[in-house]
């Protein structure tokens, strides 16, 4: 099947009980035992497993083209999983610009009980060196927030592989639609679920999809179901439905988003707009290479300090000054400010989540906020 039937369908039954052609919310926590003790839906307890959560995780499986999926109650869930998953001493090598939010896990929740190395894992040479008998991960993030670094995948991939170590692809901003790491050789794929596949602003969710049940897959599963950082039914059930307009949506993104940023590549005021669609970005070869499309983040820098910026933003009518990225309403946000002390990211770029309304309202905007 095609993406788009996939997205409506892999999550999506018929209910046996009622004919209903979109399946119930099952609210229960708990399942009746057959009279031989064992559980004749194949349930026990909604922490292990819930029918919603099953039809999420498959559609998510599906997208990805991985063998299954783990749904989580957030993205940083997700994320925090993977680390606890790993053994005490695993080193990990991750991008220098990593979601702060992963990042700041490592640096203050597993100093200690696990090494990281942050460093620019587009660089060959450097990554190479950083290799150590220890390494367990290398954690790639592709588009990177916010900078929209593009990272070659399949020559990660092939550099891991040659030491027996896993590659693990955070692929929120490019969601599936965009982008299938597990295609290119990576291991496992994670998202933040409130972002596209929400789409709207109003769910919270995270995901892993895994390319084979291994040992490292079953000790994820481990973690999922004794630490309890699950999604609701209702959560589940909501996000399965969001995700049968994904690609729809997500086209619509892609398509402002690559007007936008045109239109601010041209723009006096603009010193540099940072989005892989355009050709004069540093990796747009790689992005045509290992993308099916170019996602709707963007970041632009304008010319002037932070002032300018904030200036910038508070002038805007349309453009909402909030975090979040992936819902049909467009956000901005002055990143650096949001990322903190230690962030990389220059003091007068704007992080943009390009929505779904019309581009000429976008540009109009922009245009009087950016004058």
């Amino acid at each position: 099947m095609k993406t788009e039937t996939i997205a409506i369908h892999a999550g999506n039954h018929v209910d046996e009980a009622t004919r209903a052609v979109i399946q119930p919310i099952i609210m229960s926590t708990t399942f009746e035992r057959g009279d031989d003790g064992g559980f004749p839906a194949g349930y026990i307890y909604s922490r292990s497993a819930n029918p919603n959560r099953h039809a999420l995780e498959h559609v998510l499986a599906k997208l990805e083209g991985g063998v299954e999926a783990a749904s989580f109650s957030s993205g940083n869930a997700a994320g925090m999983s993977v680390f606890q998953s790993l053994q005490p001493g695993t080193h990990i090598i991750a991008p220098d610009d990593m979601y702060h939010g992963l990042r700041n896990q490592l640096k203050n929740l597993f100093a200690g009980i696990l090494s990281f190395d942050f460093i620019d894992v587009n660089d060959e040479a450097v990554l190479q060196q950083h290799i150590k008998p220890e390494t367990g991960l290398i954690w790639v993030e592709t588009p990177s927030n916010p900078l929209l670094k593009i990272t070659d995948i399949k020559k990660v991939v092939a550099i891991a592989k040659a030491n027996g170590i896993k590659v693990l692809c955070d692929n929120t901003f490019a969601t599936p639609i965009c982008q299938r790491p597990l295609d290119l050789g990576a291991d496992m794929v994670m998202h933040s679920a409130t972002k596209y596949f929400g789409g709207h602003s109003d769910l919270m969710g995270g995901a892993l999809i895994t390319a084979e049940k291994s040992d490292w897959w079953a000790k994820i599963r481990q973690v999922q179901e004794m630490g309890g950082a699950i999604p609701s039914p209702m959560d589940c059930y909501y996000l399965v439905r969001s995700i049968k307009t994904l690609p729809y949506r997500v086209k619509g993104h892609v398509c402002n988003a690559q007007l936008l940023a045109e239109y601010l590549e041209q723009h006096p005021n603009v010193e540099k707009v940072l989005y892989p669609g355009l050709p004069s970005h540093p990796q747009h070869d790689i992005a045509k290479d290992q993308m099916l499309a170019f996602g709707g983040m963007l970041s632009f820098i304008v010319k002037g300090d932070e002032n300018d910026t904030h200036n910038i933003i508070n002038k805007l009518k349309l453009f909402i000054k909030a975090t979040s990225l992936g819902g049909v309403e467009s956000l901005i946000e002055h990143r650096a400010t949001v990322e903190g002390p230690d962030t990389k990211t220059p003091r007068n770029l704007l992080r943009v989540s390009v929505g779904l309304e019309h581009i000429d309202d976008l540009i109009a905007d922009l245009e009087q906020a950016l004058a």
